[in-house]
């Protein structure tokens, strides 16, 4: 017979408190006694405060039952799957009551008011999506279901904006007053940011081919790129304006192709030179991670540089290379709201309108939807990396 173990104190291993919930119950549990929303006379007024009894009257205490109930079931729930429904349908329905409270408050203020979300509902919010992140990380599931998961959260979001649960809310409300120019602004970020993405493709992967192929092109060339990557982002974008305008002024034919020192043409070439170094950089990495075995072995078999390069080299380096893709294209989407300095439009335009007004709703309209772009770009590209590993395996 086995001696009997030691009693250590600690409960079994099913009863432990999950570490990552136990670090989040503080500020959840203090979220339930912050503003949970926050009232303005007007747009550019100090905002006021309200709790969960003031936005809600008796239904505050359903709510605070029902989160702390979450935070609680968090603490021992450790079934990934259970965790990931759970915290996302908490995000919604905290979603859901910022809305109910705003349509609730902002009778009080018509006609001019605005109720935006208070640190009570964003601690909920970020709570939930943190919990919602872990489970998935820990759930693991397939690529295209990552995606897919993604794509319905995003799709919530729209739901709750299109069936008019957030028109009370202030950032919607500066939503719905902008609608046309909102539209032509995300029109303009996404040609800058995929435009740009694309020129710095056809210019990237050529280089990156000479770098992988010519160790003495290989230094100068990185260098040059390292060193154009250290430029701050908006001195890139105005030291492109002199330039431009030079050859807007002195080239025959320039300014009609849209060649002028502000607008889309500096904020385009910035992105542009900003984007290089990730693409040549991985196209480098990868075509070099070919196996010197595999390419003696497509030599043998009589295969071309050229057909090495497109049958063998090219499909082997494809899951580098779509990392390589993946950060240009995330980058840009975030740097095109700096294009709107120098009049290139895209949701930056919201941006810096709201930092010259102080007005934060303004900042969220061009904030979320770029985070929202960038995020989605993302999962897409690493659906497409995890599909090119699995089939070159």
């Amino acid at each position: 017979m086995t001696p009997d173990r030691p009693e250590t104190g600690r409960p079994p291993s099913g009863l432990r408190p999950d570490r990552l919930s136990l670090c989040l119950a503080v500020p959840g549990l203090a979220a339930l006694a912050l503003p949970f929303a926050s009232v303005s006379a007007s747009r550019i007024a100090s905002p006021e405060p309200r709790g969960l009894a003031e936005a809600f009257g008796s239904g505050g205490v359903l709510i605070v039952a029902g989160f702390f109930a979450f935070l609680l079931v968090m603490l021992i729930l450790r079934h990934p799957l259970w965790r990931v429904i759970l915290s996302g349908l908490v995000a919604t329905l905290v979603l859901w009551a910022t809305g109910a409270a705003a349509s609730g408050l902002a009778a009080d203020v018509a006609p001019y008011g605005r109720v935006s979300p208070a640190s009570g509902a964003w601690i909920m919010l970020a709570i939930a999506a943190v919990l919602f992140a872990d489970g998935m990380t820990r759930l693991d599931p397939p690529p295209l279901v990552k995606l897919a998961t993604g794509i319905a959260a995003t799709g919530i979001l729209a739901l709750l904006v299109a069936g008019g649960v957030l028109d009370d809310l202030s950032v919607v409300v500066e939503f719905h007053n902008r609608a046309g120019s909102f539209w032509q602004e995300a029109r303009a970020h996404v040609v800058l940011a995929l435009g740009s993405f694309g020129a710095a493709c056809l210019l990237g992967l050529p280089l990156g081919l000479l770098a992988s192929r010519n160790s003495t092109a290989r230094g100068p060339l990185t260098g040059i790129l390292t060193g154009l990557q250290t430029v701050p982002s908006i001195a890139m974008f105005g030291l492109m304006i002199v330039p431009l305008g030079w050859l807007a002024a002195h080239v025959p034919g320039a300014s009609a192709i849209g060649i002028s020192g502000i607008g889309t043409a500096p904020a385009f070439l910035a992105l542009v030179l900003y984007a290089l170094l990730p693409i040549v950089s991985n196209t480098e990495a990868g075509l070099r991670s070919v196996p010197p075995a595999t390419a003696e072995a497509a030599t043998a078999m009589g295969l071309t540089a050229a057909q090495r390069l497109w049958q063998v080299d090219l499909p082997l380096a494809l899951p580098i290379l779509l990392t390589g893709a993946r950060i240009v294209l995330v980058q840009n989407i975030g740097l095109a709201t700096v294009g709107a300095l120098i009049g290139a439009g895209g949701f930056g335009t919201f941006v810096f309108q709201g930092l010259g007004q102080a007005a934060v709703d303004l900042i969220l309209l061009g904030t979320v939807p770029t985070v929202l772009l960038a995020f989605l770009t993302a999962l897409v590209f690493d659906t497409l990396i995890a599909l090119t590993r699995k089939d070159s395996r």
